[in-house]
This record gives C-alpha cells, sequence and structure tokens, in this order.
C-alpha cells in the first residue's frame, strides 16, 4: 500500500465494518477530532476512545460545509439485509460531492442524485460478493446507471482492496465510459 497523508480535521465513516474502520484506523485517528457517523455507531465510537462524536441523523455541519446522511443498501435480498445498515454522505459546500458508501443502484441512490445535483460522485466498487448471492457493492452495471443518471464528474474506488472484490480496475475501465478509476494512493481532481 503506499503512503499516505493520514493528516485530518474531521473524520466520516460509513459504517463500521473492518474494511471502512479497523484497528489500524483507531490506532492512527486522532481521538478528539469530529468523528461523524450513523447515529447508532455512535456509542462504540465512545468505547474506542473518541470524544467528538457527531453523530448524523440527517444533516451536520462542519467548518462551512453541509453533511447531509444518505440511505445505503449494502447487496440485494436477504444478504442486504444480514449486511445491516449503512450510509452515505452528501458534502454540500462551494461544491458538492457525493461519497455513495457500501451500496449498490437501487431508487434511493438515484434520488439522491437528483435531490442534491452533486458536482462529483465517488462510488465504492469492486462488485463485492461472497459464495452465495449477488454482489454487494457496485459493479459494471450499477456504476453505468450512476453515469447515466448524473453529469457529474463520476469516480470508483473500493476496488481490488478485498479478496472478495471480484471486479478489477481493468474490467471496469473497460466496460464503462467516462468514469475515473484510480489506482491505490492515486490523487484525483474533479
Amino acid at each position: 500500500m503506499p503512503d499516505v497523508d493520514l493528516a485530518h480535521d474531521a473524520v466520516v465513516v460509513t459504517h463500521r465494518h473492518p474494511d471502512h474502520f479497523d484497528d489500524a484506523a483507531k490506532a492512527e485517528l486522532d481521538a478528539d477530532v469530529p468523528l461523524f457517523c450513523r447515529p447508532a455507531e455512535a456509542e462504540a465510537f465512545v468505547e474506542d476512545g473518541f470524544t467528538d462524536l457527531r453523530p448524523v441523523e440527517e444533516t451536520a455541519s462542519f467548518d462551512g460545509v453541509t453533511l447531509h446522511r444518505t440511505p445505503g443498501r449494502h447487496g440485494h435480498g436477504e444478504l442486504a439485509d444480514q449486511m445491516g445498515p449503512v450510509s452515505g454522505f452528501v458534502f454540500e459546500g462551494d461544491e458538492t460531492l457525493y461519497l455513495a458508501g457500501d451500496t449498490v443502484w437501487y431508487e434511493p441512490v438515484a434520488e439522491t442524485l437528483t435531490e442534491h445535483d452533486p458536482d462529483a460522485v465517488v462510488l465504492n466498487g469492486g462488485a463485492a460478493r461472497f459464495n452465495q448471492g449477488e454482489p454487494i457493492t457496485m459493479g459494471v452495471g450499477d456504476v453505468t446507471a450512476v453515469r447515466e443518471a448524473t453529469d457529474a464528474a463520476v469516480a470508483v474506488v473500493h476496488m481490488e482492496v478485498i479478496n472478495h472484490c471480484l471486479l478489477s480496475r481493468e474490467e471496469l475501465r473497460a466496460e464503462t465510459a467516462d468514469v475515473l478509476v484510480p489506482e491505490d494512493g492515486e490523487r484525483i481532481g474533479f
């Protein structure tokens, strides 16, 4: 993994699955900076030693940016229920960024794009899946649906990060158009 500058003035956590928040995150993050999260997960962060919890029911503000918590569905059918609740966030300031989180394409994602009309969208891709069932993160069809639903810049991350992400960057680039798919550690601008 490339070296990454971890300087931060706030932290946003979409959900507490270990590929999003793990022991390394607990060790590296400053416990006293604002941490925005789902209300149901706030107590777990307090138990981890974080002192400035900012649970987001619907909206919150920080340093001139309004955060809107958005719904997500981490898979399909019963598997999505088993994966538990997840969130995305829209960051609204001079420009608007939609961080979709671990979700697949479904009506609330379309509604978020329509309601917030973001300038940029970041999707978690990889088409992660288990031995049975459909993907639990966005695959080619999901990314294509987002691309068709918005004129925003679209970037897909969370690729090849865990062993059950079966869709490669190369495949996604080949099968989609006008989508940014950065390498690990690569910085992109919108």
